[in-house]
């Protein structure tokens, strides 16, 4: 008699392939979820960024930083355009929370709230902003050159 051969996967086999598949899908699932959060801090400093050199230009034409900055999604000009539209925060660009502007005696702060708690430029202290929940715990300043 001839014995026939039956080829295939045994059902332990299929569960452990499965099981290894998840852990898998587990693992980067975690850590898709801080890069979307690392982006926005990315945005958030390269808009900060992109106002302090509108405020330069603003002091270069004026002689002096101005006294306050546009609300996010308005154009920023005072007899020159400084910037087409001013950023808003990527997690809501709709929110009346935008990118914090403090003005003294010639000198400036800008500041943002990141996400990421570990970001490796973020202030040692939240002294200056009130960070919304939302948004985030620690915030990130520049200051004029």
């Amino acid at each position: 008699m001839m014995e026939i051969k039956k080829s295939g996967f045994t059902l332990i086999e299929l569960l452990v392939v499965i099981s290894i598949i998840a852990i898998l899908t587990t693992f980067l699932m975690a850590n898709f979820v801080g890069v979307k959060s690392r982006a926005r801090d990315g945005q958030r400093k390269s808009d900060l960024r992109n106002i302090q050199a509108a405020l330069e230009i603003y002091r270069s034409d004026k002689g002096i930083y101005p006294s306050s900055i546009p609300a996010c999604n308005l154009i920023w000009q005072d007899g020159a355009v400084y910037m087409q539209r001013v950023p808003c925060d990527p997690l809501n660009p709709t929110s009346p929370f935008t990118y914090e502007y403090k003005y003294t005696l010639g000198t400036y702060k800008l500041f943002a709230c990141l996400q990421n708690t570990s970001d490796a430029q973020k202030d040692a202290t939240n002294n200056d902003v009130k960070c919304p929940p939302a948004t985030g715990t620690k915030s990130f300043t520049l200051e004029n050159p």
